[in-house]
């Protein structure tokens, strides 16, 4: 037998047990090197690390966990504030793997058996913290200390794990759908009030500004008319000492203005038919200038 096969079987195996004599850490995650299935060693820092070979007979395994900040979701779980009345509530948490010995040791190093407990206690802080709390208190600033409240309450279990919890979001807080309509018909019934209290205020305010403008339509036309009169007064006080300086200058001249101006207030557009002596008073301007009736004149219509 030739040497050849043998020189290339042993390069085989040599190339076989270097291959497997090294492993490659990332910047992305961690190695635990494992022996016979206990942990050897832990490499964080990214870089080309020695180990046994033969992992077929676990010599020395290597299992890769993440060393970059991780995530779970908490959707659509029903809380009950102190009132008794029901949120729906949406979260998430962030964490890494601050411990890969503790981390394999507790799940083995699988990352949804660590979520799946960590979302049982998210829950319990969530349900907790809320149920502390009034109704209102999620949706004012208090949120945020509710949010703190619950990563503390959580970071116990998470470091049993294994892991850091490096936040907790509350990303949804909504009522339910009986919540929702009981409050908006609060809300509703609220506004109505509000607006009736608002109507009322209105309509008394309209009732008190008519009063006080009819009183003022009283006093305006009252004192209109009072000195409406007072001005008649003083022109038929002024009217009359005309007439009386007219008379007391030519007596006759007055008595023969105003019998004329009882000529036209008697006759002008009355039609009536009027029969008088002539030797009347009412005529005695019809003769004569002087206002004397001429003895020759007869009766006449």
């Amino acid at each position: 037998m030739t040497r050849g096969p043998i020189v290339l079987i042993a390069l085989a195996i040599l190339a076989f047990l270097g291959l497997n004599s090294f492993f490659v850490v990332n910047e992305r995650e961690q190695a635990i090197v494992l022996r016979f299935g206990e942990i050897r060693r832990v490499e964080s820092e990214p870089g080309f690390y020695f180990k046994l070979p033969l992992t077929m007979f676990e010599m020395d395994n290597v299992q890769y966990v993440e060393d970059r900040l991780l995530r779970f979701d908490l959707d659509d779980i029903t809380v009950q504030v102190s009132g008794g009345k029901f949120y729906e509530v949406d979260a998430f948490a962030t964490y890494s793997i601050s411990d890969p010995r503790r981390f394999r040791g507790q799940v083995s190093g699988r990352i949804e058996l660590a979520e799946q407990r960590l979302r049982t206690r998210l829950d319990a802080a969530l349900r907790r913290v809320y149920g502390l709390r009034g109704f209102e208190a999620a949706l004012s600033e208090e949120r945020a200390a509710m949010m703190r409240e619950v990563r503390d309450e959580l970071r116990p279990a998470a470091n049993e794990l294994g892991l850091q919890i490096e936040d907790v979001r509350i990303r949804r807080t909504d009522l339910t759908q009986e919540v929702s309509e009981q409050t908006y018909n609060r809300m509703s019934a609220e506004r109505l009030a509000e607006a009736e209290r608002l109507r009322a205020r209105g309509q008394e305010a309209a009732r008190r500004i008519r009063a006080k403008a009819d009183r003022e339509v009283v006093e305006i036309k009252a004192a209109a008319q009072r000195d409406g009169q007072v001005l008649r007064g003083e022109g038929d006080a002024e009217r009359n000492g005309i007439f009386a300086d007219a008379f007391t200058r030519d007596p006759e001249f007055f008595e023969f203005y105003r019998s004329m101006t009882a000529y036209l207030q008697a006759l002008e557009k009355s039609g009536t038919t009027m029969v008088l002596s002539p030797n009347s008073e009412f005529f005695r301007y019809f003769g004569t200038s002087s206002g004397n009736v001429p003895a020759s004149q007869g009766t006449g219509q």
